[in-house]
């Protein structure tokens, strides 16, 4: 589906721009998984499937609905073994509502937040934590 987003200045005549709901999609992706504490966005078992055939899919995990002003985002993700959950959703919120009105010129009336999981170090990293505290 795409989307109108109309300008203010409609005298222009210029006509209308069309933003494609996988663009708000990818924008939010991006925009989620720059905040230090996302390990990565949760999106089944399709978005697996892709990355293992190599393509890298920026809106797994995104669910949108934009209308023709406004957009509400739905992120599924997965945070980093010790972060602060409730803090470092509300700096995914902040970031992904930022980016979105900046790029598009879309008004964000939400971004809804689902932790699907925890992301671990890997095994060499832990272990070397674990010697440190020793």
């Amino acid at each position: 589906m795409d989307t109108t987003v109309d300008k203010k200045d409609k005298s222009s005549g210029l006509g209308s721009i069309r933003i494609a709901d996988e663009v708000v999609s990818i924008i939010a992706g991006l925009a989620a998984t720059e905040v230090d504490g996302i390990a990565g966005m949760s999106g089944g078992l399709v978005g697996g499937i892709a990355e293992m055939l190599g393509r890298k899919n920026f809106s797994k995990g995104v669910k949108v609905e934009v209308g023709e002003q406004e957009a509400a985002i739905d992120l599924y993700l997965i945070v980093k073994y010790g972060v602060r959950i409730p803090d470092i959703a509300l700096l995914v919120q902040e970031n992904v509502k930022k980016e979105i009105e900046t790029m598009t010129g879309l008004r964000v009336v939400e971004v809804n937040i689902h932790v699907q999981g925890v992301g671990f170090p890997p095994e060499e990293s832990r272990e070397e934590e674990v010697v440190r505290v020793r």
